[in-house]
């Protein structure tokens, strides 16, 4: 079928709107109609090569729609469910048989490779193969192909284009306080970085019963809006000594857990010096591949830690569901971080994310 997809051409280029051809669904696949897709930072890290993801590539991975087709074999969507497109994972190796498919032994195979596992892809134009199935999906086009392991079934009820999403950023920020960190209630938190990642972090401390709850970013608007969300305390990054903030909020111990969202090796060492004994640092931001940091070496050996967090270590098919019910209850406000474009605007919305304009950008399919 003919589809329309915004096709990354070279490094750095803007998106273009291009017609492509898709496959049917295979065996195991499911053909998606989009409703909306999040832009995230990772298709824009892979967009400037950051990550080796071949080109011409259609990204995309906070995919959100309505099942259109599906191949043989797959039971547990039929065409008219509401789906979420999350990231893909090949279910068989010991980390996803241990309920961690986040950290599947296969997981830059299938989702940065730019073809299924058999090395095709299903995306195609007069001149060649366009490298697909980003993620397992592709989502920046107006149908995706997806497999039944990464799409998961959601309620009917709630807004389908608000959620694409809750596929991997805000999946990500939320996990790592509830599926991750596990903060006990009346715990303190500090979360470096208030973009979508760190306020769904601040929404899932709310959630989790943290007493203390503080954000850190450079971008007063985004400190306020932490404070609508359930930030307890804010730090203005720029101005302050984030550290010695942070102890003072603390009765000069730090806090037990904190959130590291920018990828800024800076900021990681911050975070990490904020913590008391103990504490747990968790690591989201995602820096170029060869990124090094700087730590303390004796303040690690005081019981300190770091945790690199995946996708919030979900199991999607469990824990999107959650978020869904959450944000039905009035918990967990993703409208608040969101904000639509259509697809045509695709550019646009790219420039406003990366300009700080906008939290989180959805594109909306008519």
């Amino acid at each position: 079928m003919q589809i329309t997809a915004a096709l990354t051409e070279t490094q750095g280029a803007p998106f273009t709107l291009t017609p492509l051809e898709l496959d049917d669904p295979r065996p195991g696949e499911v053909l998606v109609r989009m409703v909306g897709s999040g832009v995230c930072h990772t298709d824009l890290i892979v967009r400037d090569q950051w990550y080796p993801v071949p080109l011409p590539a259609v990204l995309g991975h906070e995919g959100s729609g309505v099942v259109a087709a599906v191949g043989d074999g797959v039971s547990y969507v039929a065409p008219g469910d509401h789906v979420v497109l999350t990231f893909n994972s090949c279910g068989d190796c010991r980390m996803c048989v241990a309920g961690r498919p986040a950290y599947c032994d296969q997981f830059f195979a299938y989702n940065f490779a730019g073809t299924r596992a058999d090395s095709s892809t299903p995306l195609h134009r007069e001149s060649g193969d366009v490298h697909g199935v980003f993620f397992g999906q592709s989502a920046f086009a107006t149908y995706a192909v997806a497999t039944e392991r990464n799409v998961v079934k959601v309620d009917q009820a709630a807004p389908l284009e608000l959620l694409g999403p809750l596929g991997c950023g805000i999946q990500t920020g939320a996990g790592a306080v509830l599926n991750t960190l596990r903060p006990p209630t009346g715990s303190s938190l500090a979360i470096f970085g208030a973009g979508s990642v760190g306020l769904s972090a601040v929404m899932a401390a709310a959630v989790s019963g943290c007493t203390t709850i503080i954000a850190i970013d450079l971008n007063h608007e985004r400190l306020e809006l932490a404070k609508d969300l359930g930030a307890t305390h804010t730090i203005d990054g720029a101005a302050d000594d984030t550290v010695a903030a942070i102890q003072e909020l603390t009765d000069g111990l730090g806090v037990d857990y904190s959130i590291e969202t920018t990828a800024v090796p800076a900021v990681l060492r911050r975070a990490v010096d904020a913590l008391n004994q103990g504490g747990t640092c968790g690591l989201i931001g995602a820096a170029a591949l060869g990124t090094e940091a700087s730590i303390d070496m004796s303040s690690l050996l005081f019981g300190r830690s770091i945790r690199g967090i995946v996708e919030g270590d979900s199991v999607p098919r469990i824990f999107i569901p959650k978020l869904v019910r959450l944000y039905q209850q009035g918990r967990f406000p993703i409208d608040k971080l969101i904000k639509t474009y259509a697809f045509d605007d695709i550019n646009q919305a790219v420039e406003d994310s990366e300009k700080g304009i906008t939290l989180k950008p959805v594109l909306t399919f008519a």
